[in-house]
């Protein structure tokens, strides 16, 4: 459980203008910084921060608003608990769940030693001598990555023979953090290197840092997979990060699709052919945190680049399951001669490939046809196998809101009664994670396309007869090398990032609205400088509120001790009001960069005071004219001492109105 301590050393640790700053072009006017909102299209600025309170706003067509928080619940697509570990992941921040569950080194001294080592396998591969290196340089270079693109991906070469960690241990990392990162094993009491003799894909998480690596063998060894990746770690789960999502992600944002492929060169390749919106899984199926990161983009499009072979088809098919689980597309391709996409690009170049994405089929479409292919339709036996086939694909769908949908397409395809295949899908088994992944591994082991060819060397670019990023073969010119527990406290954070609206709003007179808005500016006004407000608090304690959220939070403001940061202000409101972040962010006449703050402050005050007044005025009328009077003995002097309160608050209430439309 993530606690309150928790989330105000978060909160205190983020720069929320540094923030904001890493996608929004922010200018200063006055204490706050404006920029076009992140949101929604806009061409005039209309987004806000305000670095002292901590709180954002949208002036234009959102109107949204809140605080750090529910700026990255919104910019992220996460919920709270995940927006705070987020957060807390960038700042180095442990969290007081994280040091519960794990005993072992911290994340973030993991991260730097896991850093350590792809700088010293980067330099292995650049510098190292002898015939590890050069072969896997010439692995490389054989499929077009040139020195260039060793450098931008950091991908390196592991000796083994214990050289890492003999290299950590002079860096001061313990055998103890060595192992927690995976970089190394205990093997019959010695402590051995994890990965030995292999080309080295280092894997990023989204901010960019050393989380894992995945290693392939550069000559075949007797049992020894191709691949060998990092384990689970504390700072890595292969089934929740996808491999180049930190340099993918903007461009999948901008576009609106992302790219999967199976591999990680075929992922590098796609990126330096220009399909910078690409990722690929890390050594396991496609899950649905990985749709889930793809979600946080806003992806319109999922395209799954599957090999054509027949662990390819079997991973379309496992794909099916998430076609509900996104708003996005779930599209298709498989490429000719069932290439893999570095293949395609080193034979046809990049201008061919778009129009094959272009052309991408809906992925659903592509597996039912892949899966009816096995079968004879034109006899009963085939179609009732084909039908369990099918039904097997949509199992896990049988609870979707679409099932009728899919069980149409099933009664089309093999000319079925719709309710038959309905209950075959609701009847067919689930298949375990487990078991998918063993039925994957089996399907690896099938006789595959032959090994790569010398048409590697070909470049993306047809007409050239060199690798488009072979940029010489010098590797010299690099310089020395010197789970947690689900949170289920929901209810101490309940902000949205949705509009704010009062109360009952929709029913409010226009004087009622005009209230509410004079009220809100008040709020951020004493959010932003309650030192000046506090002048006015005998003023504001008389007031009657049109949304009593307002008042409560007035009156936890105040109660605040002098000296109080606008931060602590705007905890003190949050502290009696779930959705203070999104309610205080909405005003903005006092911090608009006015040149005369007290003026502005009064006008907001007098500008509440006259709807106070008028409320009180308009409750009056409504006792006088109502029966309670009638009929009493004292209904005579509860009148007069009603007329006489009423008399002192028009009068008030034409001084007010005066003043505020005088401007004095």
């Amino acid at each position: 459980m993530i606690t309150d301590e928790d989330k105000e050393r978060v909160r205190q640790a983020t720069d929320f203008v540094t923030l904001v700053s890493e996608t929004v072009e922010l200018k200063p006017r006055g204490q706050d910084y404006w920029g076009c909102c992140p949101f929604h299209q806009e061409k005039s600025p209309s987004f806000k921060i305000n670095p002292s309170t901590g709180l954002w706003h949208c002036f234009g067509a959102c109107s949204e608003g809140g605080d750090v928080f529910s700026y990255v619940m919104k910019r992220e697509n996460l919920d709270f608990p995940d927006a705070i570990r987020y957060l807390a992941d960038k700042a180095g921040i442990t969290l007081s769940e994280e040091a519960h569950v794990s005993k072992g080194p911290r994340k973030n001294r993991l991260i730097e030693c896991l850093t350590e080592a792809e700088n010293y396998f980067h330099s292995m591969l650049m510098r190292g001598r002898g015939e590890g290196p050069e072969a896997a340089r010439a692995y490389l270079s054989g499929r077009g990555f040139g020195a260039a693109v060793c450098k931008r991906w950091k991908l390196g070469y592991a000796p083994g023979r214990g050289a890492l960690v003999a290299h950590l241990r002079k860096c001061g990392y313990t055998t103890q953090e060595m192992i927690a990162a995976n970089l190394a094993v205990e093997r019959n009491g010695r402590i051995s290197d994890w990965f030995y003799d292999r080309v080295m894909f280092p894997i990023h998480d989204e901010q960019g840092r050393t989380i894992a690596f995945g290693g392939r063998i550069t000559k075949k060894v007797e049992n020894a997979p191709k691949y060998l990746n990092t384990r689970d770690t504390s700072v890595f789960n292969k089934g929740k990060h996808l491999f180049a999502y930190d340099v993918a992600k903007e461009t999948i944002a901008a576009q609106s699709e992302a790219i999967i492929c199976e591999g990680y060169t075929d992922v590098i390749a796609m990126h330096e052919a220009g399909f910078t919106n690409t990722v690929a899984a890390l050594g396991t199926a496609f899950t649905s945190e990985h749709v889930k990161l793809i979600d946080r983009q806003r992806a319109r499009k999922i395209i799954c680049m599957f090999d054509g072979d027949a662990a390819g088809q079997h991973a379309a098919a496992r794909a099916i399951k998430f076609i509900d689980k996104t708003t996005a597309a779930f599209l298709c391709v498989v490429l000719p001669n069932n290439q893999d996409p570095m293949e395609f690009l080193a034979e046809s170049g990049a201008d061919k490939l778009r129009p094959i994405l272009d052309a991408a089929r809906p992925l659903m479409d592509f597996v039912f046809d892949a899966t009816i292919a096995q079968f004879d339709l034109s006899v009963p036996g085939g179609r009732v196998k084909a039908l369990e086939a099918l039904a097997s694909l949509l199992a896990p769908l049988k609870t979707s809101v679409l099932l009728s949908e899919y069980a149409l397409r099933v009664s089309d395809l093999l000319h079925i009664d719709v309710q038959e295949a309905k209950r075959a899908i609701k009847a067919a088994p689930i298949q375990d994670d487990a078991a998918d992944s063993r039925t994957s591994k089996m399907a690896r082991k099938q006789p595959q396309k032959s090994a790569h060819t010398s048409s590697y060397n070909s470049s993306y670019n047809p007409a050239a007869k060199t690798p488009a990023y072979a940029e010489g073969p010098s590797y010299d010119d690099v310089p020395p090398y010197d789970e947690v527990p689900p949170y289920d406290d929901s209810s101490s954070y309940s902000v949205s990032a949705d509009t704010y609206e009062p109360r009952g709003s929709q029913g409010l007179s226009a004087e009622d609205r005009r209230q509410v808005n004079s009220e809100l500016e008040l709020l951020s006004a004493m959010a932003t400088n309650l030192s000046l407000v506090r002048e006015y608090q005998d003023r504001i304690a008389d007031f009657v509120w049109a949304d009593a959220r307002h008042q409560t939070m007035a009156w936890a403001m105040l109660a605040t001790p002098e000296g109080a940061t606008p931060a602590q202000v705007v905890a003190a409101a949050a502290a009696v009001e779930p959705n203070a972040a999104a309610i205080l962010s909405s005003g903005r006449v006092i911090s608009e960069g006015n040149s005369d703050t007290r003026r502005s402050l009064e006008f907001i005050v007098d500008t509440v005071d006259y709807y106070s007044v008028q409320r009180k005025l308009r409750e009056i009328r409504s006792n006088l004219r109502s029966s309670s009077y009638a009929g009493e003995s004292s209904s005579g002097t509860l009148a007069e001492e009603q007329l006489a309160a009423a008399q002192e608050l028009q009068t008030r209430a034409l001084e007010l109105g005066k003043r505020l439309t005088s401007g004095q």
